[in-house]
């Protein structure tokens, strides 16, 4: 009986042993890439049309190959598929499996290209997809935290430089802070996509192909502008995959901060938020606690993104151009982060959705830290002529009283102001107000109430 063989790899041929057991081992990537059969059956199909459209396979042999391709989608999608590690990758995976659903004719889908050339073709398809999912999940945080912005217009908080009491803000306007953060996340991600549209199809290995292909054709029907211009960049190329990886990496490092924000904020020695029970863990140890566990996975989960980035900037740092076993990591490397951070964002949706202000808090600590000072030193500025660093100096004087006094500021009487600035009249009273010192922040992308309804109702129209 002679041997199949469609059962051998294809380079049999040329190389008479097989591989080692280790080899094959580290070799083979199916279990990786078997995540792009349905991309590497589209671009097949569109390959072998284009095939047909230049007379370089006939009819039958095309609609036999469409035949077979959509049958092994049915298979795989229904997991009745064999993945074969012997066969290294998805790509092989399904071309010997077309041989024994078609018999020979399977051989001429390989015609005009390369592994190299394919599986780019698949890899940006599948980024092109994966890009478009996670600004659909980056649009339900946005919402959520919109949502909770709108509960807390007119709550009244610190803001902080260093940690430390700086400004009166509203803790509407530090939501829309992160709501910019995000929308500038979809932003980089739709920016990713101008650099998507060029197909790799067609380039073949490195050089392009002697066939009369039409590299257009397969371009439209995958959804491509317009194939690349040089086969050799092209198959060398993964600076696709680097945008992709930084725009993860920042997404997620957005997370991070406000998931250490909120960390703290939900400390004892802070007590800002409320965390819901549905969203944190107890202690083995110590029946009291309610620990924000998920807070603190988000901010760690950024740390292998950031890792992944570099790993494929590393990979690419020395390589010469053309295409590089090294370059196998890719795929894996950017399905991790890519499902990383889909699941970072479905949790802290979760999150923002079971999360609540402890606004009598907010306020109570907004009223410590002589947080009106600036408010005082404008007031100077704007009453009584003083260039600003003198109006800061005596600000600073005014704070210096206060503070041996043990007073807030608000609690000074006017008596007591006119011994460091005689000029002052009861009207100063009012810069002590919290909401005065809010409301009087009217400039574009200041904290006044008007400004954070304005902006809320900007964000919604988007929607």
């Amino acid at each position: 009986m002679t041997k199949n063989k469609n059962n051998q790899a294809i380079w049999n041929t040329r190389i008479k042993k097989s591989a080692s057991t280790l080899f094959q081992k580290v070799g083979n990537s199916i279990n990786i890439d078997k995540r792009l059969y349905k991309e590497d059956i589209q671009g097949s199909i569109a390959h072998v049309e284009m095939l047909f459209k230049q007379k370089i396979i006939s009819f039958k042999i095309k609609n036999k190959i469409i035949y077979g391709l959509n049958k092994i989608e049915k298979e795989i999608s229904n997991k009745k598929f064999d993945f074969n590690k012997k066969y290294e990758d998805i790509h092989i995976n399904i071309e010997k499996r077309l041989f024994q659903i078609i018999g020979e004719e399977a051989g001429y889908i390989h015609t005009a290209r390369s592994r190299n050339d394919q599986v780019i073709t698949d890899f940006k398809i599948w980024i092109r997809s994966a890009t478009k999912e996670i600004n659909i999940n980056l649009d339900k945080v946005i919402k959520s935290t919109i949502k909770l912005a709108e509960k807390n217009i007119d709550t009244i908080m610190p803001g902080f430089t260093h940690l430390k009491n700086a400004q009166a803000i509203s803790f509407a306007h530090y939501l829309m802070a992160y709501v910019e953060m995000f929308s500038r996340d979809k932003k980089r991600f739709l920016n990713n996509l101008d650099n998507l549209e060029e197909s790799p199809l067609g380039v073949a290995a490195l050089a392009g192909t002697s066939f009369n292909i039409d590299r257009n054709y397969t371009a439209k029907k995958l959804g491509f502008k317009k194939p690349t211009n040089n086969s050799i960049d092209t198959v060398s190329d993964r600076d696709f995959v680097l945008d992709f990886l930084y725009s993860v990496s920042v997404c997620s490092m957005h997370i991070s901060r406000i998931s250490e924000e909120l960390i703290i904020w939900n400390s004892e020695g802070f007590s800002l938020i409320n965390l819901s029970d549905k969203i944190v863990t107890g202690s083995s140890i110590m029946p009291q606690k309610k620990n924000p566990d998920m807070l603190e996975y988000l901010r760690g989960k950024t740390g292998k993104t950031y890792g992944n980035l570099f790993s494929m900037l590393t990979i690419l740092k020395g390589l010469p151009i053309s295409y590089f076993k090294d370059l196998q990591d890719d795929k894996e490397i950017v399905f991790q982060s890519n499902d990383n951070l889909i699941n970072c964002l479905k949790v802290f949706d979760e999150i923002l959705k079971n999360s609540s202000s402890n606004k009598k808090r907010m306020l109570e600590l907004a009223n410590s830290g002589y947080i009106t000072a600036t408010d005082l030193a404008d007031y100077l500025v704007k009453n009584h002529s003083m260039s600003f660093r003198k109006a800061y100096q005596k600000t600073a004087s005014i704070v210096n009283f206060a503070e041996k006094k043990k007073k807030n500021l608000g609690d000074l009487t006017i008596e007591e102001l006119k011994k460091i600035e005689p000029k002052l009249t009861n009207d100063v009273l009012k810069v002590f107000d919290l909401k005065n010192s809010i409301n009087s922040k009217k400039s574009y992308g200041g904290t006044s109430f008007d400004n954070i309804k304005k902006m809320i109702m900007k964000y919604k129209k988007q929607k």
